[in-house]
């Protein structure tokens, strides 16, 4: 058992250190949303210089690969970013460095943040990678926009967030869109299922743990990578929880079945559990896929605890 666990250990530790793009600011957490942003494209095309929406929304992510120095350009019109062969800068008079500080942009302006003022550049990475949130793709405030239903899809709107290449002026292009939250009862409905389908094989067949063990725990290290593709980073608690459940198809006296599968129902599942109440979710692929994983690890984790609790009952002389 201390082999498993060192092994588990040893994989979470590999995972949770890889190289990061530079960020704007500090930013925020990724969380779900209601709101899709997407990236349509370029205005003008370069060979080497790629945009995407990653954190579900939360953030643009460009990349510049050709070699040129690529700004930017802020809420004014003012230079913001510039990704330069040599790494990221930032204009620290650009009123953007403040209002991008957070998703929401409730950051107040210092009396330095002048667009009309020369930029005054810091580097703030040696990466030619940068996100950063912009309050022009996203949806700030609270209540939904006038004339939208909760049940129904709807197209906010089309944004533009330009960009300069020294004195030649283009533009990412992108949609924003409302898009109603799934039937949360559904997966909840599903979760316990699960959970009723696990009891039930472990107890009349005792060798199927080892299959179900692995049909709990993999789901959850494929939400984890669907997280990290989206650019999230690594989650350790998910990616922890899932092998633990995966160990125990290796072995699983009943204590450590119990422990496992309680720790993958309640912090990869549960505390997951808002990819149930609104579309978007800050996963790579479609929404149903972090859904079923969550739904999967709550109902098996919760199963496979049953079962080890059980079996641990069954051990207890009368």
């Amino acid at each position: 058992m201390r082999r498993i666990l060192g092994y588990v250990l040893a994989v979470a530790v590999a995972v949770l250190a890889p190289a990061t793009p530079a960020f704007a600011h500090a930013g925020d957490t990724t969380e779900v949303s209601s709101y899709r942003v997407t990236v349509t494209g370029l205005s003008n095309p370069m060979d080497g210089l790629r945009v995407r929406v990653v954190e579900g929304g939360a953030r643009l992510e460009l990349s510049n690969d050709t070699g040129r120095a690529i700004e930017i350009l802020g809420y004014s019109g003012e230079p913001y970013l510039e990704v330069r062969p040599d790494g990221t800068y930032q204009n620290t008079g650009s009123p953007a460095t403040y209002l991008n500080e957070t998703r929401a942009g409730g950051t107040a302006l210092p009396p330095a943040a002048d667009p009309t003022a020369a930029p005054t550049w810091r580097k703030i990475s040696s990466d030619t990678t940068v996100r950063w949130h912009d309050q022009r793709t996203q949806w700030t405030e609270p209540a939904l926009p006038a004339g939208v239903r909760p049940d129904q899809p709807h197209r906010l709107r089309e944004w533009v967030v330009p960009l300069r290449d020294q004195v030649r002026t283009f533009d990412i292009q992108g949609t924003l869109d409302y898009e109603p939250p799934p039937a949360a009862w559904a997966w909840w409905a599903g979760a316990a299922l699960i959970g009723f389908a696990v009891t039930l094989i472990a107890r009349r067949w005792s060798g199927s743990v080892r299959v179900l063990a692995l049909v709990a725990g993999l789901p959850t290290l494929g939400y984890a990578v669907a997280r990290a593709l989206d650019g999230g980073g690594w989650s350790g608690v998910p990616i922890v929880a899932g092998l633990l459940a995966c160990a125990a198809a290796y072995r699983h006296p009943p204590f450590y079945l119990a422990l496992s599968g309680f720790i993958l129902a309640a912090f990869a599942g549960f505390g997951s559990a808002d990819v149930f109440f609104a579309a978007v979710v800050p996963a790579a692929g479609p929404g149903w896929l972090p859904r079923a994983a969550v739904a999967i690890a709550i109902g098996a984790g919760a199963g496979l605890a049953l079962t080890g609790v059980l079996r641990l009952r069954a051990t207890v002389p009368a």
